[in-house]
């Protein structure tokens, strides 16, 4: 981990919805530390100010993948990069997703909205690596169709299932509508053997960590990653802090067996 930003330079950039684009980013000189897939880093535009995005694919070479919605100063300007321009980044920071806990488990991904983003390189990491645990399911959930991400990329994530719903169909729009619990009875897995990785708008994540108590999974084998006003990521400003937790530093990834009496707190 770095405290002072270092230099990458934008090489892609690829329009997702009219919101939110995906960056690939190459170090301009020495990388970062490693990440793994579930942390994230702070992400400095010029002239602007720095962000927490988590990351949405770790490259070999040292590069990284971020897909960005434009919702702040930050995020906009991150938004509108154009290949060749540069960055400054810190990182990794936060924990991760657990994979390497998960041998031999049936693997359930459960993602809404922007929270596919951070859930990305932990399905390219199963995928690459499919002998090391069970059955595979990503569901997925968005609030429109025009609003999904990662289109191209689906069809290589049905081992066995891979499920998308939306919950207002558009014109043309054949597939499920409905939250992303719904997708749960298509699912392929075990309960008492599956390890579930939740990530989207809380109160999507409160609902799916319930369904999946009901459905028989232990509580510390849910995994989910919060999100709070990070400034500092380094756990001294305490922005970020949900309880005893400072989600910059203990988060954003925790076991809901943590989080659940704290998410239960209004406003906390």
């Amino acid at each position: 981990m770095t405290a002072v930003p270092v230099p990458y330079r934008v090489a892609e950039t690829r329009p997702e919805t009219a919101d939110t684009v995906t960056v690939r980013l190459e170090p301009v000189h020495e990388a970062l530390p490693p990440f793994v897939p579930g942390q994230f880093a702070m992400v400095y535009a010029f002239g602007v100010g720095e962000a927490p995005i988590s990351v949405a694919g770790i490259l070999p070479d040292g590069g990284l993948v971020h897909t960005v919605r434009a919702v702040g100063a930050v995020s906009r300007a991150l938004y509108g990069l154009t290949p060749g321009a540069v960055v400054g980044m810190r990182g990794p920071f936060g924990t991760g997703w657990d994979l390497p806990s998960a041998a031999g488990d049936d693997l359930l991904v459960v993602a809404g909205g922007i929270g596919l983003a951070p859930l990305r390189p932990l399905v390219q990491a199963a995928l690459t690596a499919p002998q090391g645990h069970g059955r595979l399911n990503v569901l997925v959930g968005a609030r429109t169709p025009d609003d999904l991400l990662y289109r191209d990329e689906s069809d290589d994530w049905a081992r066995p299932y891979c499920g998308i719903t939306v919950d207002r169909p558009g014109p043309g729009w054949r597939g499920r509508v409905g939250v992303v619990t719904t997708l749960l009875d298509e699912a392929v897995f075990s309960p008492a053997g599956t390890t579930a990785f939740v990530c989207g708008p809380e109160v999507m994540i409160r609902a799916t960590a319930r369904e999946l108590l009901h459905r028989g999974l232990a509580p510390d084998r849910i995994l989910i990653s919060l999100e709070r006003n990070m400034h500092c990521a380094t756990g001294h400003c305490g922005h970020c802090q949900l309880g005893p937790l400072l989600l910059c530093r203990d988060g954003p990834v925790v076991g809901y067996e943590r989080a659940e009496p704290l998410l239960s707190v209004r406003e906390l």
